[in-house]
């Protein structure tokens, strides 16, 4: 199994951002290096990545929900910081998506959430939402990946025990990349069933 890194000050941003830490693990890190400690775990991971690029502390501003005039609006025009779901905003998804569309809850944290991407990707985004409400599906926040990923596990091994979920969860933890689940995650509950074969000849 690949080993983890260690979250200190000699890891580089992109092996950083590859692998899954504690807001636990984040907050420390932050507390030992003058790093201001506040929100989730993307301003913290933001925040880090910022510090392991520049060896300087990025400042946190206070969000005045100033309301910024983005001009006019296409799909390649990029989402702007602290965005304000306006009339101009409405007009533009409704021109693309139709008259149905509405800035629903979900849709509004994933605009204010991923400020710098396009506003192609958002209207990609709304539709992937619609589909969930559909199956059934609540949308889960980024620092309930544990959530999302035992929810999926169970979805994909009807019959399968909570305990298998947990190892997968903490073996797809160790990996770098993404944190969804995936059905060769379950290779890790093979190689420890080979391991206790092994052991029981001792």
């Amino acid at each position: 199994m690949i080993e983890r890194p260690i979250l200190n000050t000699k890891l580089d941003s992109k092996t950083f951002r590859s692998y899954y830490y504690l807001k636990e693990e984040l907050v420390e890190f932050c507390r030992d290096n003058g790093i201001p400690t506040s929100g989730g775990k993307i301003e913290l991971t933001d925040r880090i990545t910022y510090f392991l690029d520049t060896g300087l502390v990025k400042k946190v501003t206070k969000n005045k929900n100033k309301t910024i005039d983005v001009g006019i609006i296409t799909e390649e025009t990029i989402i702007e910081q602290n965005i304000v779901c306006s009339e101009k905003h409405r007009a533009f998804f409704k021109g693309k998506i139709g008259k149905t569309f509405s800035f629903n809850v979900q849709f509004q944290k994933w605009l204010k959430a991923n400020a710098g991407k396009t506003y192609g990707a958002a209207i990609e985004a709304y539709y992937m939402i619609l589909e969930e409400k559909k199956k059934g599906k609540t949308k889960i926040d980024r620092q309930f990946e544990y959530n999302t990923y035992i929810r999926d596990f169970f979805e994909a091994n009807n019959g399968r025990s909570l305990d298998d979920a947990i190892k997968c969860w903490k073996y797809k933890k160790s990996l770098p990349g993404h944190n969804r689940y995936e059905d060769f995650d379950l290779e890790i509950l093979c190689d420890n069933s080979i391991m206790g074969k092994e052991n029981s000849y001792f």
